[in-house]
């Protein structure tokens, strides 16, 4: 490992959801939420997204929250890509209803509104795709960077990625499950195709998922370096 991780490691989110599924998959990392940390005035600026892939915009973030906070932090980016669709809604899944802005309607909204605009933009835009045509696959980066130091400014340290697989299920099927959050109850996991991830135990999630893979990987690694 090129330097030792300073722990415990910030989980640089506000997405309760996420932090919640991290902490449940990083047993034996110490770790924190930005929420355990005094803010500074104003409180911790969101870095804007700009980057063209999910390694872009974790790393946009690790980075970020590593400045803002002056430590290790962890970030990660996700979504969701549809094959029949090109690979949308891809790094913009959280605005997809928005052509991801997150000016205009969707500020000061929900994130339960934003995942209801989205899920209805996704089915509508597959409406007629037979079951063949609708795989799908969530993508999870996870990043590392560390806080500047003397003469050091803040730096990326490493990423892990993770996939999860399984098809957009056709209206009528979906949306189904009491779990998960986004486009979980639309989402029917390979290989069965019987079940959505929404309908998985968060423990099951934990252990399949696109964020369970990538976190186990950084896990791994951060394991195999200390």
């Amino acid at each position: 490992m090129p330097e030792a991780p300073a722990f415990p490691l910030v989980l640089a989110t506000a997405n309760p959801h996420k932090v919640e599924e991290l902490r449940a998959i990083l047993v034996g990392v110490p770790i924190m939420g930005l929420e355990d940390l005094d803010p500074p005035p104003g409180g911790f600026r969101e870095p804007e997204e700009v980057g063209g892939t999910f390694e872009a915009n974790a790393t946009i973030k690790a980075l970020s929250y590593a400045e803002q906070t002056g430590r290790w932090c962890l970030a990660d980016d996700s979504g969701l890509e549809v094959d029949a669709l090109g690979g949308s809604p891809g790094v913009i899944s959280s605005h997809y209803f928005n052509d991801g802005r997150t000016d205009g309607p969707a500020e000061g909204m929900s994130r339960e509104e934003r995942d209801r605009l989205n899920n209805e933009r996704l089915l509508r835009e597959l409406e007629g795709v037979p079951a063949e045509r609708r795989d799908a696959r969530f993508v999870c980066v996870i990043a590392l960077a560390a806080p500047a130091g003397i003469d050091l400014p803040a730096r990326l340290i490493h990423t892990v990625r993770g996939t999860f697989e399984g098809r957009i299920g056709l209206p009528g099927e979906v949306p189904r499950g009491e779990h998960g959050f986004g486009y979980d109850p639309l989402f029917l996991v390979k290989p069965e195709r019987t079940h959505t991830s929404a309908e998985l135990t968060p423990e099951a999630k934990n252990r399949l998922s696109h964020r369970g893979v990538a976190a186990q990987r950084m896990r791994d690694w951060l394991a195999a370096g200390r």
